[in-house]
């Protein structure tokens, strides 16, 4: 049946006025682009990727066009077959650089290849020996077999009807190596999708897999290698175009110049730039969920490419967006892994969206290309990510566990949305989510670990990276202050009582001490600095913005800390720390930097937490203090 429909509907469009194609065509590549939401995202996807100087109109201008050529194509490749010699010798032309290629081999015969990039209007290549003068030479095509059997011959027969041959990819591969032994022609596609078997390159920046093969045959062979793709003129009127390709002979060198090559084509000519296909996804075998986080493939060509860039580092062109979490402390936590995703996907622009008063923090810290601030609350919120849809988003990481957060990376357009999820729990609008195993139990696991878990599910490859910050070992000079941090954002139940503050003050009457806290804290630490001079005790608890408060713990010698987010941010910048936990669990959230660390916990309390902060004695805490100056 469907080689019946093949040849009826070839023969309805061979005898089909032009005129009437020509409207059918447009009329049907303006459908597939609007009513085909997906593909058309795809589309100016890649283009903005591609072209991210060229604005969001003339993109859609060349999406558009791509959408109407695409359509030409298979309209053009069903009419082949039926149409006429003399018809065909119309619609298709070669270029001066195609004769020119053919006398050469005539004077010099060598091993060709003629290979053929995803440009629209490729069935017209098969119609080469009726524009070309005789005797046209042996011309071996590789290409992928269709599945159906019967509609697999019907287009082999029209593809070999001028004398070319078809080779296919399963049985054919041994008789290309033939035709090329005995200096002929063969056509081979070479694509940036090759999965697993490709080579790891750059197209337009971005990571992708090339396939192997034409380099392969031009190494064994020593054969000219060219470019050759079709230029549309005008409606079903196409020259076939073709240009040599610099190389260096290995197969390293072909393959990467073949890429170099397209760039260049598809830069400088927006005609052929609107004829490739831009709606297939050329760099899809870096976004495989499996292996979402690291560049794999069988051949890694990354170093070579660079250097025949004379590029120091590889571009950044993987937008992965990251939606941190909304606490203090476990924004810090994220931080080894952040570092880590930067060493697995050094081609990612990591983008870092979070509360606005995190901002000044995460760009001191350098592990992203962008910072982007969380909206506020109320009308007109989710209208944000809304319109974020236009900076096509490759990858939303999701540290939360909210439905607020998965719905704004739901909302932007961005295919890939990552998350974990707990036993029981449902967040449907995850497109690839790490699910907790039954028998993880959390109390006894970091929650770093947890992430590294979820990472590691999506292929992350590198270790998260525990260095403080400031990772020169920390001055102890006597002249520097104590800081404390006594108050608890979110949980009462994790202050260390006033009282017992106050003890740990009269216990160092030689020593100056910083009191440290957001506004809500000055309560408490107001209670704890009452009698004392500000001299020996400053209050600055709710008078220093995020990047001053970091900068006050950067010059102390030492904090003790309730658990807090400031006691993680301390621990991140390399600052001493005796840490107090009671009811809070520090074996899953306890400090995870290699900064010299205390824990402490009120004595008979289990290693998991549960206990009352109060039952804490003063003096455990002077003894660990005394030592840590020490």
């Amino acid at each position: 049946m469907l080689k019946l429909f093949l040849q009826v509907s070839g023969w309805i469009l061979a005898h089909t006025p032009e005129m009437l194609l020509r409207t059918a065509a447009a009329l049907l590549g303006e459908a597939a682009y609007w009513l085909w939401p997906r593909r058309r995202r795809l589309t100016l996807s890649n283009l903005d990727h591609a072209f991210p100087d060229q604005s969001h109109a003339w993109r859609r201008t060349i999406a558009r066009a791509s959408s109407r050529h695409l359509v030409e194509t298979a309209l053009l490749s069903l009419a082949i077959p039926s149409l006429s010699e003399a018809r065909l010798r119309r619609i298709v032309s070669a270029s001066p650089g195609l004769t020119a290629a053919f006398a050469q081999h005539a004077r010099d015969p060598r091993a060709t290849l003629f290979c053929s990039p995803h440009i629209a209007y490729w069935e017209a290549q098969t119609s080469m020996p009726l524009v070309l003068p005789a005797p046209f030479p042996e011309f071996g095509i590789i290409f992928r077999p269709l599945e159906n059997a019967a509609a697999n011959a019907f287009v082999t027969t029209a593809r070999e009807r001028f004398g070319m041959r078809l080779l296919s990819r399963k049985e054919g591969f041994a008789e290309a190596l033939k035709i090329l032994r005995r200096r002929g022609f063969v056509g081979v596609l070479f694509d940036q999708n090759a999965g697993m078997q490709g080579a790891l390159s750059t197209l337009f920046g971005r990571v992708c897999s090339t396939t192997e093969l034409p380099g392969l045959m031009a190494e064994k062979f020593t054969a000219r290698v060219y470019g050759i793709f079709p230029r549309r003129h005008a409606f079903w009127r196409i020259e076939i175009c073709l240009e040599p390709v610099a190389n260096d002979g290995t197969t390293p060198g072909v393959t990467l110049a073949l890429n170099r090559w397209l760039e260049n084509l598809l830069r400088h000519d927006e005609n052929i730039c609107a004829s490739w296909l831009w709606a297939h996804d050329r760099w899809r075998n870096q976004d495989i969920p499996a292996r979402r986080f690291r560049l794999e493939a069988k051949r890694d060509l990354l170093a070579a490419d660079l250097q025949a860039r004379g590029l120091a580092e590889l571009p950044r062109r993987t937008r992965l967006w990251v939606r941190l979490p909304n606490w203090l402390g476990d924004v810090v936590m994220a931080l080894p892994l952040l570092r880590a995703l930067r060493a697995s996907r050094p081609d990612a622009e990591i983008t870092l969206v979070a509360k606005p008063q995190f901002l000044p923090l995460l760009e001191s810290w350098g592990v992203a290309d962008r910072c982007r601030a969380l909206p506020s609350r109320g009308f007109g919120y989710f209208a944000h990510f809304w319109k974020l849809r236009r900076e096509f988003p490759d990858v939303w990481l999701l540290f939360t566990n909210s439905f607020r957060g998965d719905l704004e990376a739901r909302l932007t357009g961005c295919r890939q949305r990552f998350g974990l999820v707990r036993p029981g729990k449902r967040r449907p609008l995850l497109s690839h989510a790490y699910r907790v195993p039954p028998d993880f139990d959390e109390r006894k696991h970091h929650q770093l670990e947890l992430w590294e878990n979820f990472l590691r599910h999506f292929g992350l490859n590198a270790a998260p990276d525990r260095t403080p910050l400031h990772s020169s070992p920390f001055t102890l000079r006597s002249s520097l202050p104590i800081a404390l941090i006594c108050g608890s954002e979110n949980n009462p139940e994790k202050r260390w009582p006033v009282a017992h503050w106050r003890a740990l003050l009269a216990a160092f009457p030689a020593e100056r001490f910083v009191l440290l806290g957001t506004a809500n804290d000055t309560p408490i630490t107001s209670a704890i600095a009452a009698g004392h001079e500000p001299t020996q005790v400053e209050d600055l608890a709710g008078k220093t913005t995020l990047a001053e408060f970091a900068a006050q713990l950067r010059s102390c010698r030492l904090l003790v800390s309730n658990d807090t987010g400031g006691m993680h941010l301390a621990n991140a910048l390399g600052v001493p720390l005796v840490a107090l936990f009671g009811p809070t669990n520090p074996i899953r959230t306890g400090p995870v930097f290699t900064s010299p660390v205390t824990i402490l916990q009120p004595r008979g309390s289990p290693p998991t937490g549960g206990a009352a902060l109060t039952d804490l004695a003063p003096e455990t805490v002077m003894a660990k203090v005394r030592a840590s100056l020490a």
